[in-house]
């Protein structure tokens, strides 16, 4: 449902934003939030918010952003329209601030949660779904946001040799897990799709939009590593992947809703282990031989 704020804005505007926003929507995104991002497959505009401001540590391992502290907006037309979703991170003084100024602009607060247990400082994941002009919702994230010390600036890390490396055997642990990721930031990131198409409210919401599993690598050092992220869910799958976990030493952290008009209803569950990298990866892969995932 359009809210009405951001409809009001889309109709005083649409005699000159409309039409741009057909032509050149993802820059007005861009250019409204004061942050640019990149077009995914499907049709997303995402944009990376990652908390590189925050030190948190979890048992010890201080978590890179890219691991488990990376907020980001999918933005994605449907229509004359834009549909945004959205996982913000949070410390828990920002919460309330940055949520005062979504739901005075209309955008609906989806989730609110943890992902990961013993966090110093704790942090809180805020899910977001929202309608409306392109540089209307570009702005009205970038006040909410401003609530908070999310960094807006980009920093281009420096180009390596052969490519972005990483202290862990990811060979190996592709081998072991059935999946491929790559590397990003000091993190190795798997995405998995599920097998059956996911929406929203009707909408069909793609990979880039939050609707796959993530599975994320930070390595620890001597051949281990720390992983975290979310299995994606139906109801049946939901406790056979938590046994699976947790017969092979990986914890549950979290379980929980993104979305609110899903279909099918999904759940969304997060994990922490720090072990041996490929001993990890063969239990991820145990656990995703109980959900229904799409044949790579």
């Amino acid at each position: 449902m359009l809210n009405k704020l951001l409809l009001a804005a889309a109709v005083l505007s649409a005699g000159v934003a409309g039409s741009h926003a057909e032509e050149n929507w993802m820059g007005l995104v861009g250019s409204g939030l004061g942050k640019p991002g990149a077009e995914m497959p499907g049709g997303v505009y995402r944009v990376g918010l990652p908390r590189t401001d925050l030190k948190v540590t979890v048992d010890g391992v201080e978590l890179k952003a890219g691991f488990a502290l990376g907020s980001w907006l999918a933005f994605k037309q449907m229509g004359s329209d834009v549909m945004v979703m959205g996982d913000l991170v949070l410390l828990d003084t920002e919460i309330n601030p940055v949520m005062t100024k979504l739901i005075e602009s209309g955008i609906q607060i989806t989730a609110l949660h943890n992902h990961v247990l013993r966090g110093s400082p704790q942090t809180m994941y805020m899910h977001v779904f929202g309608h409306g002009d392109p540089a209307t919702l570009g702005s009205v994230f970038h006040q909410a946001l401003a609530q908070s010390a999310t960094p807006f600036s980009t920093i281009a890390a420096p180009p390596q040799p052969g490519g972005e490396r990483i202290d862990m055997d990811t060979q190996a642990v592709d081998q072991a897990l059935g999946h491929k990721g790559k590397v990003n930031g000091g993190v190795y990131q798997v995405s998995v799709k599920r097998a059956e198409p996911i929406k929203e409210g009707g909408m069909e919401v793609p990979e880039a939009m939050g609707s796959a599993i993530a599975l994320n690598f930070q390595p620890t050092g001597a051949g281990k590593a720390a992983i975290t992220g979310d299995f994606v869910l139906t109801a049946d799958e939901v406790n056979p992947v938590i046994v699976t976990l947790r017969q092979n030493g990986i914890e549950v952290t979290a379980l929980h809703n993104h979305m609110l008009n899903d279909e099918p209803r999904l759940f969304f569950m997060h994990f922490w282990a720090n072990d041996d990298a490929v001993k990890l990866a063969k239990g991820l892969n145990a656990a995703l031989a109980k959900v229904k995932v799409a044949k790579s």
